[in-house]
């Protein structure tokens, strides 16, 4: 029906003739086939989705959890015009960790002060999508061209670097473990095709837990991994909530990064509408708000910040299934297995070694993710404007430049993003 808020989506019954059909975002597939690519998107983000919580000492169950109810609240607020699953956001991971003290392993001590700040950059983040609602998004493309969001994408990795570097050189067991991760999950991005090599984190997770195991607990190299966790968790259960503290210094630090958010949802929204044909712009200012809820709501019960997942775009670049109510199905089975202890017990006994080598690959996949938005955007670094705003931006992020305002600390990221747009700003208009 012609002005409804949802989609009719219409049934296509076939995805013969040899060829990988498109499947819009207002068609669905028969039950059986809608299940199955909802699982496939699931296990795409959910190395990525379940990482970021250990990193900075969330309750992994409680990050899934939220990550499906947030792409539900999501999938509502863009009336199911815009395919996106909503994961763990690594755009918090250094702030967080800067701003609660977190020493690398087990619960965060001072989770309530990293969740005020997450409600708060949510709230931002919220009020952003308004404004876009009201006034569009040009605003938002003047003050963060391809190479002020590339920088500051690249610098989230390079800040990030010393934390996954120092976390596995306690000892030398750990350390060549690491180095063993690193290499596994190289030798799946590289030698592997299709699916696998879409979700190379994973399975080169997996690869390296499995030999840890053989050289640990077969071969009594290293700490063993203990499972007895494992064994006595409950396979269904609630998790654990926690409450939000508000410190004013804390919901300073973390609020600017919704500025990372916008830049990330942007050319999530930008590469689906690429893909489909469709001009999804319209729905921009929506997918904002539905993002900046998603996090206020994460946040409020003890979660992570969430964002849209390059993730789901890989799997529905290589299967060109965009139908929205896949990713019902996928938020479903997240909230299905966040409610089961027995899952959360197994992310746990992931050994540390084995979790810092996949942090050094992911870090630096983010911050290569930055230089390829230069690339794609064919960023001219002849110009003296480009050259010095992502010189700058990178170093005053990679060293954790921290600006001391009174009793307030701006660390390294929100001094290199706050400083890229300013100085973008300002070079241009002398330009100009």
């Amino acid at each position: 029906m012609a002005g409804s808020y949802f989609p009719q989506w219409r049934l296509r019954t076939s995805l013969a003739d040899g060829q990988a059909q498109v499947i819009s975002t207002d068609e669905r597939l028969p039950v059986p086939q809608t299940v199955a690519m909802g699982v496939q998107h699931v296990v795409a983000m959910f190395g990525s989705t379940v990482l970021a919580p250990l990193l900075m000492g969330f309750d992994p169950n409680l990050a899934i959890l939220m990550s499906g109810v947030g792409t539900l609240l999501f999938f509502l607020l863009v009336g199911g015009r815009v395919p996106s699953y909503l994961g763990s956001s690594f755009a918090f991971i250094g702030l967080v960790i800067a701003v609660t003290g977190y020493a690398g392993h087990g619960a965060n001590g001072n989770l309530g002060v990293a969740l005020g700040g997450i409600i708060a950059c949510g709230a931002v983040y919220t009020l952003i999508g308004v404004l876009v609602s009201v006034i569009g998004t040009r605003w938002i493309e003047t003050l963060m061209p391809p190479v002020v969001t590339g920088a500051v994408v690249a610098v989230i990795g390079l800040n990030l670097a010393p934390i996954a570097v120092k976390g596995v050189t306690g000892n030398t067991f750990d350390a060549w473990m690491s180095l063993g991760t690193v290499l596994c999950v190289g030798l799946v991005a590289v030698f592997t095709r299709g699916m696998m090599q879409r979700l190379l984190i994973l399975i080169g997770l997996l690869l390296a837990y499995a030999i840890y195991a053989i050289l640990t607990n077969g071969a009594g190299l290293g700490k063993p991994i203990d499972f007895s966790g494992v064994v006595n968790a409950a396979w269904f259960g609630i998790p654990n909530f926690s409450a939000p503290v508000f410190k004013l210094d804390a919901m300073a630090l973390l609020a600017p990064i919704a500025v990372i958010l916008v830049a990330e949802n942007l050319g999530h929204i930008k590469a689906v509408s690429a893909m489909t044909g469709q001009n999804l712009d319209k729905y921009i200012g929506r997918a904002f708000i539905g993002d900046g809820l998603a996090t206020i709501l994460s946040g409020s019960v003890g979660g992570t910040g969430v964002t849209t997942y390059a993730e789901n775009i890989g799997v529905m670049a290589v299967t060109r299934i965009y139908s929205t109510l896949v990713f019902v199905v996928a938020a479903i089975i997240a909230i299905a297995l966040g409610f089961s202890p027995k899952f959360g017990a197994v992310i746990l006994t992931i050994p540390g070694a084995v979790l810092g080598g996949v942090s050094i690959v992911v870090f630096g996949l983010i911050t290569i993710s930055g230089a390829r938005i230069w690339v794609e955007n064919k960023v001219n670094f002849s110009d003296n404007t480009n050259l010095i705003v992502a010189a700058v931006t990178l170093v005053l992020g990679a060293g954790d430049f921290t600006l001391k305002l009174g009793g307030f600390a701006l660390g390294g990221i929100g001094t290199a993003t706050f400083g890229a747009i300013i100085l973008y700003a300002l070079l241009r208009k002398r330009q100009a």
